[in-house]
């Protein structure tokens, strides 16, 4: 209890004063007391995350969460040990994350007995959404009513104040004006848009609120926490107001409040910013979050493909630590209910190539938010599409789109870290180009929502891409589940073998040693072996000799 305490003394330095300190307490020593289910210690090989909306398949007359629990159990479970929901609170825009109540399901998906059900058969990710909530939730109409139990639950701003260092992650207004109960008009704080207040965790009480949030989760079985956009929760005017220090010790707070009350939990942070800002929320590998979300691997793995070029990818992955220590390791993924954001590629490759990777995407098909610079000019932040189509020109065919597909998914469930996979891929989606003009936004192309009925019809046809999908990344995963080298903490290393092709190896000769060779080009190509037999684990395959021949957009995983 001390650790915690004293993060939030340094936090509020002279203004936390022993009431709070009595409050936040008071909140962690109940919080001991209610949580008593075990959470799994650390992770391995087995931990495969699904990434997915609780109202991703629906049936009639029946809530999201029962229908997606069935089609969990009959198509999922065996690869995807832990499920992340989106959000899945009530909510007004943004697919859920403007949420207007934390501590409710929202009625269209189901109740916490359906979120208790399904514990049952799987571990659960739930989002934080700890940096902003909805226009319309109680708490910020009572902020508007000037309700005391809410006041300066928000932040309000003086339109002289000099706001131009503040990182802008999208190209909308930072500020939106609001009519508060007696008639005047504020300027209140919107990063991301004007139904997503965000809060003001200078003010204790809001720190309060947001611990209560936090042990409710934990409390409703959260085995894994996700802190979304938590690079923005502080804000000091005149500076960036992303990844202040102040940010990073509410991190720590929250990590040490998860620590005490449900030993096990893992905290991850999301932070779509340059690698060294993003890592730098491990802090010390004890003190702040478990896992980062590898933002480079998304873009970095598109552009090897696009150019039939690995260089880049392997000369940032060398720098990668070779081995974990369990303490910290990476959450893996290729792509999300968000884009394919590209700030992560700034300060890896130049702008000139990261505009021509949008302009090659952007003419296959794929959509582009931007976002606006404090000098005025604008900057493509996110590649809108899905893997699927990102990956491919048009006019590929099935098997070449497949095999591209595959590709990059056996490269992320080789890669050191936890997986991560979302459900379009894994459900082999295309662009949902319906979805972005009825719902008017561009991440809607890869937010497609499915009838349970007709995605079984659909997989149920061998020949169907959406079918061939699913059944080659149920076997792939259930290969690297089979296999200690996969373990996220295992050695790693890599190389780039010839123009196009990468070796990984992951794994030692005592825990098991596994050599991942990548074919990123169109064209076969030959490599030499060491002298022996290997066993494919892919195909099952064993092979003889010192010479191997991949084929084009081929991985091969030798023991």
């Amino acid at each position: 209890m001390d650790k915690i305490i004293q993060i939030a003394d340094r936090i509020y330095a002279n203004s936390f004063n022993q009431a709070l300190r009595d409050k936040l307490t008071a909140r962690v020593v109940n919080g001991c007391q209610r949580i008593k289910a075990p959470r799994k210690q650390g992770w391995d090989q087995s931990d495969v995350v699904l990434i997915t909306y609780a109202d991703q398949f629906s049936a009639s007359n029946e809530k999201t969460l029962k229908t997606f629990g069935r089609f969990y159990n009959d198509y999922l479970a065996s690869a995807f040990p832990l499920v992340h929901f989106l959000p899945f609170y009530p909510w007004t825009s943004d697919d859920g994350f403007s949420v207007k109540d934390y501590h409710q399901v929202s009625p269209d998906y189901g109740d916490w007995c359906d979120i208790n059900i399904l514990k049952h058969s799987t571990r659960l990710m739930f989002d934080f959404v700890c940096n902003h909530m909805s226009a319309e939730s109680e708490w910020f109409k009572g902020y508007l009513n000037h309700d005391p139990e809410y006041q300066d639950f928000f932040i309000a701003v003086d339109p002289d104040v000099d706001l131009s260092a503040v990182t802008r992650p999208r190209a909308l207004p930072l500020l939106t004006p609001f009519t508060f109960a007696n008639g005047e008009t504020k300027l209140v704080w919107t990063t991301f848009s004007a139904d997503q207040v965000d809060l003001n965790f200078a003010n204790p009480d809001v720190m309060l609120a947001m611990v209560d949030v936090l042990i409710h989760y934990l409390e409703q079985g959260a085995d894994y926490i996700r802190l979304d956009a938590v690079g923005f929760m502080w804000k000091t005017p005149g500076t960036s107001c992303i990844h202040l220090e102040n940010t990073h010790l509410l991190v720590k707070l929250f990590r040490a409040i998860a620590d005490k009350v449900a030993p096990g939990t893992i905290i991850v942070t999301e932070t779509n910013v340059p690698h060294k800002d993003n890592v730098s929320y491990l802090g010390n590998g004890d003190d702040e979050a478990h896992m980062v979300y590898q933002f480079p691997l998304p873009p970095l793995v598109l552009h090897a493909i696009r150019t039939q070029s690995v260089s880049v990818l392997k000369k940032w992955a060398s720098v990668l630590p070779s081995k974990g220590d369990g303490r910290t390791t990476w959450f893996n993924f290729l792509a999300s209910h968000d884009g394919i954001g590209l700030n992560p590629l700034r300060g890896i490759i130049g702008e000139q190539e990261i505009l021509a990777l949008v302009e090659m995407l952007e003419t296959d098909g794929a959509k582009v938010n931007w976002k606006n610079n404090p000098d005025g000019t604008r900057s493509p932040y996110e590649l809108n599409v899905t893997y699927m189509d990102a990956l491919t020109p048009p006019d590929c065919d099935d098997n070449e789109r497949l095999a591209r597909f595959v590709l990059a998914h056996a490269l992320l469930l080789t890669f050191p870290g936890v997986p991560a996979i979302y459900i379009q891929s894994v459900l082999g989606s295309r662009n949902d180009y319906q979805g972005v003009e009825r719902l008017g936004y561009n991440r809607a192309i890869n937010r497609q929502k499915y009838r349970e009925a007709e995605i079984e019809r659909l997989i149920a046809q061998p020949e169907n891409l959406r079918a061939r999908t699913l059944e080659t990344l149920t076997q792939l995963i259930a290969v690297r589940q089979r296999h200690r080298a996969f373990h996220p903490d295992s050695e790693f290393s890599i190389n780039e073998k010839c123009h196009g092709v990468l070796e990984i190896i992951r794994g030692n000769a005592q825990e098991g040693k596994i050599t991942a060779l990548f074919n990123f080009t169109d064209r076969p190509q030959s490599l030499s072996l060491e002298q022996g037999q290997y066993n494919e684990l892919i195909r099952g395959e064993f092979i003889n000799g010192k010479a191997i021949t991949l084929g084009p957009w081929q991985c091969l995983w030798l023991s």
